[in-house]
């Protein structure tokens, strides 16, 4: 047993079903480098560290939530922080709430066996023991236009390294719309660690419109599994922005379950000093006329590395399905390392599929141009690294979401190419 496991273990209390998933992930360990899912991204100094529970919500500066419109929910270090957070006006149809105490988020959440694995380490620990997270449901034929935010805050305690574990519960009825916003940010440096499970159900005709900036502490540790189910005719549309951490892992697993269910996810990997950024897509074609548009960009600069995998299955009956995968990658300096992984698995006959990836410099010949229009040099490679990171927030129209990422994008950018 790692000391990680160990002290993450430390003080469990939970009935049988949540023992079962903690037994299953310490007698397993952390997967090693001979794992597939794992070996672009070592966990063995991870596995020496030690960390205790959050406890109590630390005092946040109010001024961190200042451009974070209501209805929102916020958790400081993986406690729900009652005080930051504002419910009053949450639109007819909508039910948000914290699960404080670890309550199931509804009966279509209760079975860990997706995360049978022994690779899923980090989900079965989110199953065992977590006790606080999020519950949202739009109700059927529910049209919220309001975005929600959801705000996730780590925050330094005391020379303490903290570890939580957060579940989430996001139901989207028949007929359903919502736009969803979630902010994870840093109060001040810190070496946190935080894992957290999402679990997604969008019911037939529903439609999610998902925002994730991820801009963690330079010393923070930030694990995400979400798993998302869409019914027939359902649309998922998600941008991610990996910003900021030490070492941030996110794998997204959608299931296209139902026909004509619609699935765009598109993304940005910031790699930047000696960040590692590591994205793990699979998605999951198992009805007729189906389809995914996946378009990600990264960008690696100092030392930092980038991991994608984009993991596109179309199972036997998904006929007619339409998969498209898009990864660029540019690289800035010497230091370095893009590391990048499409994989297509087609078991269906009358399709569209096509995935690609490239990793690269700045265009010298468009660099020369701006060059010679009076740019000075950090401003034509700000402006063209610009260009590139953008195009995945296309999938996002002009909104209040929008304009967080941009907001988001642009402050990050600017901080990677001074003038």
């Amino acid at each position: 047993m790692s000391t990680l496991l160990d002290s993450l273990a430390a003080g469990f209390d939970g009935d049988a079903r949540r023992r079962a998933a903690l037994d299953a992930a310490l007698r397993d360990g952390l997967p090693g480098p001979r794992s597939e899912a794992w070996k672009y991204t070592p966990l063995r100094a991870l596995e020496r560290r030690a960390f205790v529970a959050a406890e109590a919500v630390p005092d946040i500066d109010p001024a961190l939530l200042a451009g974070i419109p209501s209805p929102r929910l916020v958790f400081v270090n993986g406690r729900h922080a009652e005080t930051l957070s504002d419910l009053d006006a949450l639109p007819d149809g909508l039910t948000l709430r914290p699960r404080a105490g670890g309550a199931e988020p509804g009966s279509s959440f209760g079975d860990a066996s997706r995360y049978d694995r022994s690779d899923a380490v980090f989900a079965r620990l989110a199953v065992a023991l977590a006790d606080d997270g999020v519950a949202l449901r739009a109700a059927a034929g529910a049209r919220i236009d309001a975005p929600i935010h959801l705000v996730f805050i780590g925050a330094p305690q005391a020379d303490r390294e903290l570890a939580w574990h957060l579940r989430h519960a996001i139901t989207i009825g028949d007929g359903a719309s919502l736009q969803l916003v979630e902010h994870h940010l840093a109060a001040g440096a810190h070496r946190h660690l935080d894992n957290a499970l999402v679990e997604i159900d969008i019911g037939d005709g529903g439609h999610l419109l998902h925002a994730r900036v991820q801009s963690g502490a330079d010393g923070a540790t930030a694990f995400l599994r979400t798993e998302a189910t869409l019914a027939a005719s359902a649309r998922y549309e998600r941008v991610d922005l990996e910003l900021g951490g030490a070492l941030s892992r996110h794998e997204l697993n959608v299931r296209l379950q139902g026909a004509g269910a619609q699935l765009t996810a598109n993304g940005v990997l910031l790699a930047t000093g000696r960040r590692h950024l590591d994205t793990r897509l699979g998605i999951e074609h198992l009805a007729r006329d189906t389809t995914c548009g996946l378009l990600w960009r990264g960008i690696g600069a100092g030392r930092g590395r980038a991991v994608f995998h984009g993991g596109i299955t179309i199972h036997e009956g998904a006929d007619g399905s339409d998969a498209q995968l898009s990864n660029k990658n540019l690289l800035l300096s010497e230091g370095a390392e893009i590391d990048t992984q499409p994989v297509l698995v087609i078991h269906a006959d009358e399709v569209q599929a096509a995935h690609g990836a490239t990793v690269g410099r700045l265009d010298a010949e468009a660099l020369f141009y701006l060059r010679t229009r009076g740019l000075p040099e950090g401003d034509a490679r700000r402006l063209l690294t610009a260009a590139f990171a953008r195009e995945p927030l296309s999938a996002v129209a002009a909104s209040a979401a929008r304009e967080t990422l941009d907001s988001h994008l642009d402050r990050a950018l600017l901080a990677l190419a001074p003038a």
